[in-house]
Parts: C-alpha cells; structure tokens; sequence
C-alpha cells in the first residue's frame, strides 16, 4: 500500500509562486507509475493539473501550461513547481498514482494524497 503525503500550501497573492511536495510515506513506486497533481476547487470537479512517468514525461493541463511545473526526485519525492498564481488557481491540491500509467482521470488512480490547500488573492 502506497501512502502519499502532501505539502506546501498557503495562502499567496496574484502572481507569487509556491511549491508543492509529495512525499511516498510508505510503501514504493514502481516505474510503470503514473504520478499526477489534481485540484478540487469548490463546487467543481477534481481536475487533472500535472502529471509524470518515470521515465521523465511530463503533461499539463492548458491552464496551467507555462506556469506550472511537476519534477521528482527518484521515486520517493515529487513536486509541483506553480509560478505567477492567478485567483482561479484556488483549491485543494492532491498528489496521486495510477499503478496503470497515463491517465488524467481521477478514477483511474490508485493512490491519493490527503491535499494541501492553495489559496491566491487579487
């Protein structure tokens, strides 16, 4: 069982930057993994944000794409690099594995965080 703990948060203004961490607390992840980055703002679905193979391939959703971006350390550290933070950017993030690849589906995934709120004032 892989557990997965999120952090770095906070509460920014328009246009700073954060970095979020996820940490695999227990358990492994192996290279056919898929580690992704997802949001839940409220009263809106879970979205896909960022995602990575081990491998080194990296996806992003349009809305995020030039500002955000997701690396890793091995296989036991990712993160979630976000620069020039808009007020829409605003929600619970999660980390999150698929032990089945690619997707960008949160039904998919095997593994979830617990979320680490990210707030951005105008």
């Amino acid at each position: 069982q892989v557990q997965l703990v999120e952090s770095g948060g906070g509460l920014v203004q328009a246009g700073d930057s954060l970095k979020l961490t996820c940490e695999v607390s227990s358990g492994r992840i192996y290279s056919s993994t898929f580690v992704a980055w997802f949001r839940e703002a409220p009263g809106k679905d879970r979205a896909f944000v960022a995602g990575l193979r081990m491998s080194g391939n990296r996806y992003y959703a349009d809305s995020v794409k030039g500002r955000f971006t997701i690396s890793k350390d091995g296989s036991t550290t990712f993160y979630l690099q976000m620069n020039g933070l808009k007020p829409e950017d605003t929600a619970v993030y999660y980390c999150a594995a698929n032990r089945q690849g690619y997707s960008t589906v949160p039904r998919d995934f095997d593994y979830w965080g617990q979320g680490t709120q990210v707030t951005v004032s105008s």
